[in-house]
């Protein structure tokens, strides 16, 4: 009876189903993507103009990451302060990718952290290592007309010329210019705030030791100190030109500095500026110790940004090492990093050659990276010694 009384009821239901179809079950819906994945990227100076127009391109390409668009941002920051405070643990917000000037700021940025953390936040190996993006390095921008006189007067373009021509007593006359120029005026970047200034210290105490490396005891030699306080007693003003130096080359002109030892981008962006405003070019000599600047791309590890940051910021830098973007960062006075000419028509390199730049620069010594000890001990006799 039990049985029978089932095959009914499941019957019944049957037949009652069949006369009242009822709409199917919706399936489960299918995850939308979340939102953007942003990216912050620090970008020194010296690039940044040129990054920021990539990202600007890059966003509205509409890049994405499993779905999810990709925005990037770009906050302008000199690599020696970022490392200031990345010491100091005083980045907020922790960037997702910085683009320092060089290497070796990165090294003492991840020493410092992995003292106070145990761990590493940038790599240098692996698909998150650092990779440079584009090049530069230093190179003499010198006013034609002073030029010429400081070639007549001491041949070779070094420190040492320079060092000898701000003590004429009599200034240009002295070494053979006009009246009218006055006293020898040197433009350095202020090396507290401008990592260009720190290394044209450093620059300036290879060639006054004649070698590619200095140490603490190189920096601490009473002789040494009071050649470079000599030298720089020719620099007007330390704080005018902190943030892009060869712009306050070409806009004040020669009246505020007419030698200056300075990223080769920086002189090139700036070369029609001076030539224009004050009716002479810029030349262009490049130094025996060559400073070179390789703006690596480095990808912060750690847990406070997310695994989707990290992998949109390695779009970005792939983005930056396609041809056209590595092309267009020549029209910066940069050099790229991929098989890219730096002399295709259109060129700044071509366009600039007759007053000195060269598309390829030929075996020089490569002027090394202090480490930490010489950058705080030259930092401090600036601060002690003259700093204003």
């Amino acid at each position: 009876m039990i049985v029978g009384l089932a095959v009914v009821v499941v019957g019944v239901g049957l037949v009652f189903t069949l006369a009242n179809p009822t709409t199917p079950p919706t399936p489960p819906a299918t995850a939308t993507p979340a939102g953007p994945v942003n990216v912050r990227v620090v970008v020194a100076l010296g690039v940044h103009d040129w990054v920021a127009e990539a990202a600007e391109n890059f966003n509205a390409s509409g890049q994405t990451l499993d779905g999810r668009p990709i925005s990037v941002e770009v906050t302008p920051m000199d690599g020696l302060v970022a490392l200031r405070h990345f010491d100091a643990q005083t980045m907020d917000p922790i960037p997702t990718a910085w683009i320092p000037d060089s290497r070796w700021l990165v090294e003492l940025a991840n020493a410092s952290y992995k003292t106070i953390k145990g761990r590493d936040v940038f790599l240098t190996d692996g698909e998150y290592r650092a990779r440079p993006i584009a090049l530069s390095l230093f190179a003499w921008g010198i006013y034609e007309s002073r030029a010429t006189v400081l070639e007549n007067e001491f041949g070779a373009i070094s420190w040492p010329a320079l060092h000898d021509a701000a003590l004429a007593p009599g200034g240009w006359p002295d070494l053979g210019g006009e009246p009218g120029w006055g006293y020898f005026k040197l433009l350095v970047p202020s090396p507290e705030r401008n990592i260009a200034g720190l290394g044209a210290l450093i620059s300036a105490a290879g060639e006054y030791y004649d070698r590619p490396n200095i140490d603490v005891a190189d920096v601490n030699n009473p002789d040494f100190q009071r050649w470079l306080s000599e030298l720089l007693g020719a620099v007007q003003d330390f704080s005018s030109s902190w943030g892009y130096p060869g712009e306050s080359l070409a806009l004040f002109g020669p009246s505020g500095g007419e030698v200056g030892q300075l990223l080769e981008s920086d002189i090139i962006q700036h070369m029609g500026g001076a030539e224009t405003r004050w009716g002479e070019s810029l030349r262009v000599f490049y130094p025996r110790f060559v400073t070179w600047f390789d703006y690596p791309f480095t990808i912060w590890i750690g847990p406070e940004t997310t695994a989707p940051q990290k992998n949109a910021a390695l779009v970005f830098m792939n983005y930056l090492l396609t041809d056209p973007v590595q092309a267009q960062a020549i029209q910066y006075g940069l050099r790229p990093v991929e098989d890219v000419p730096v002399d295709a028509e259109g060129s700044p390199f071509v366009e600039w050659q007759a007053q000195g730049i060269v598309p390829i620069v030929q075996s020089a010594t490569r002027m090394r990276a202090p480490d930490r000890e010489v950058l705080q001990t030259l930092l401090r006799w600036f601060e002690l010694n003259v700093a204003e």
